[in-house]
């Protein structure tokens, strides 16, 4: 095998292997033979909420288990195709074979990070709520980027995207905001995103043109539908209104219907500025901050099995998980996985799923990976 096949073989068995640990391939087949027999039970309709509960886990796992065995037989089939070409001299039939194996790899890729999705919101649609650091307009202004990054990386995967709130700083940028991306997958997607990101430029706010570092959060947490059940005492919540502040426009209405509601036990404020009526707000509101909570619970568990929730920097936003470098030079490096691209640009334009891609994969590898950090 020349190679290029071998190295479209060994980017192919690297996905599979990933998507089999993810899914814990024997586990997954057994519990795959229990769903057929239950979908083919008559009497699991009498109960519709579980019915839909199995149905849908049935399909999903029958389709990441079909995946993986249709990708394994294509590629097998590709590499016999390419050795009959070789042992003939057919250079044509050699070819054929080797742009199968390209575009297998391609796709094994792709499903990958679809395969990696199987946590209980995963499916959901998602809140992506973004905060300014300490650095006054520095920070608000890095801030406004990371919100114009995560709007163009939804518009680009077809998401639907809605403005839920929007603070403007006090010269420019924004002191916080919440996007509401609505699509398939999308908590799934964006989960990883949830950390610290810094930024390393020269300031356009600095009249002596000195390279400044600014840092803003960017938290991610699912919409919770009806097959999660949250609970929230009414005793428990502060309710504040207040007149919506923003640029205005088409996002950011300027009315008194901002609802503000403050989780007492947890200290968790959630805000929703992003309709007139104020009764429609302090709904969006109640259900952001239902989602919130969820996502807490969700990072506690995951905290106890998994030590990278544990590691916490000395800034207080949580974990730093990416570096932006504007100048000297240009690089965008995750401090997670390694990942790096040398146009930030792009990056600031949506281009992050090889990001995602990397950082789902590591959530299931579990193995630690050491990088310095960008300066």
């Amino acid at each position: 095998m020349r190679a290029e096949g071998q190295a479209h073989i060994d980017r192919i068995e690297a996905a599979l292997a990933l998507v089999k640990k993810s899914l814990d391939w024997d586990a997954a087949l057994r519990r795959l033979d229990e769903l057929e027999a239950r979908v083919q039970d008559p009497n699991l309709w009498n109960d519709p909420k579980l019915a839909q509960a199995v149905s849908r886990e049935h399909k999903n796992l029958k389709d990441a288990v079909e995946t993986v065995n249709e990708i394994a037989g294509e590629m097998s089939d590709a590499v016999e195709f390419i050795e009959m070409g070789e042992a003939e001299g057919d250079d044509e039939v050699v070819a054929d074979g080797m742009a199968t194996l390209a575009s297998l790899a391609e796709r094994a890729d792709r499903d990958k990070v679809k395969a990696l999705l199987s946590g209980e919101a995963d499916g959901n649609d998602t809140y992506i709520e973004i905060h300014s650091g300490a650095g006054g307009t520095e920070s608000c202004d890095w801030a406004e980027m990371l919100f114009r990054m995560y709007y163009r990386w939804a518009e680009k995967r077809g998401f639907k995207v809605e403005v839920v709130e929007y603070q403007a700083g006090d010269q420019a940028g924004i002191k916080s905001a919440t996007l509401l991306i609505k699509g398939e997958n999308a908590y799934g997607y964006a989960k990883t995103e949830s950390g610290v990101h810094r930024l390393v430029r020269i300031s356009p706010y600095d009249s002596s043109a000195r390279r400044h570092t600014s840092f803003s959060s960017a938290w991610v947490y699912p919409v919770i539908d009806d097959n999660i059940e949250i609970t929230v005492n009414d005793s428990d919540l502060k309710v504040d209104t207040y007149r919506a502040s923003g640029s205005g426009g088409q996002h950011v209405n300027t009315t008194d219907s901002a609802v503000r509601i403050t989780h007492i036990p947890s200290g968790i404020v959630v805000a929703c500025q992003a309709d007139r009526n104020q009764l429609k707000n302090r709904v969006t509101a109640m259900n952001m901050l239902k989602a919130r909570l969820y996502e807490r619970e969700m990072a506690e568990r995951e905290a106890a099995a998994a030590s990278e929730y544990e590691e916490k920097t000395e800034i207080g936003w949580g974990r730093q998980i990416r570096s932006y470098v504007l100048q000297p030079y240009q690089m965008v490096k995750d401090l997670r996985t390694g990942v790096t691209s040398p146009t930030p640009d792009d990056v600031l334009d949506g281009d992050i799923d090889d990001f995602i891609a990397a950082a789902l994969a590591l959530k299931v590898t579990g193995e630690a990976v050491e990088v310095d950090d960008v300066d």
